[in-house]
């Protein structure tokens, strides 16, 4: 069981996607349930995910959660339920320019690279995770040197420096006027640490980073979707 600190109020909690509520086998068969009651006994469930607006708005709707999305690894914010537009934080086509330029560069890389990106706005994301030194060397020292390499272990994110689910958890946030030191976010991967810095608790799922579990101030007994569990279910008892 995740062990909570004691005497806080927490106005939301903000869950990571792949790596934490689902994997290749989908969610956990306790998942949907205890979520929907955290969410409505306890407080708003939101997401924060690399996956694109189109691909996190149908999981948050099968979730029946009433936060917010952060998709894009922050790049995408949009909170329909509270009314607000869709707000793009930043231009992925140098992203995307930088992905062409790499594949002259790095035998074999496909820059169309994740099927995702032809929905992809503010990133760009390549295949290649065993390559993502080479390619963040490759950028650092090029016309594309303004942008960061990100790796999920799901792929290689190539965004705009600074723009990360800190960012985009921040203008969510401020849009419902929350406090980040009264949120809880829970996350598996490097993708995760600046939410993690932002939030006031945060529960790594996955202790096989050592960046994350050093970041995170607390890491669930159980790995992945099971850890997120262990967390849903310490909120309910603790409710």
């Amino acid at each position: 069981m995740v062990e909570l600190p004691e005497g806080v109020d927490w106005d939301m909690i903000v869950f990571d996607v792949d790596g934490t509520l689902l994997d290749v086998e989908g969610y956990h068969p306790e998942l949907v349930a205890l979520i929907r009651k955290v969410d409505s006994e306890v407080m708003p469930v939101s997401l924060a995910s690399g996956r694109t607006l189109p691909n996190v708005t149908p999981i948050k709707q099968s979730l029946g959660i009433s936060g917010f999305i952060v998709a894009e690894n922050g790049g995408m914010v949009w909170d329909g339920d509270e009314g607000h537009e869709i707000v793009a934080m930043a231009d992925g086509s140098r992203a995307r320019e930088a992905a062409q330029w790499l594949a002259t560069q790095i035998e074999g890389l496909d820059s169309r690279g994740i099927e995702s990106n032809r929905w992809r706005e503010t990133e760009w994301c390549l295949k290649e995770t065993h390559s993502h030194e080479q390619i963040r060397d490759l950028l650092a020292d090029s016309e594309w040197g303004d942008l960061e390499v990100i790796t999920t272990g799901f792929a290689v994110h190539i965004a705009k420096i600074g723009l990360d689910k800190a960012s985009g958890l921040r203008l969510a946030l401020e849009q419902r006027g929350i406090d980040p030191e009264r949120v809880i976010a829970c996350g598996d991967a490097p993708n995760d640490i600046a939410m993690f810095n932002l939030v006031g608790f945060s529960v790594a799922v996955n202790d096989s980073y050592p960046n994350v579990v050093e970041a995170a101030d607390r890491v669930s007994d159980s790995n992945g979707k099971q850890g997120a569990i262990e967390l849903l279910k310490a909120l309910l008892e603790r409710a």
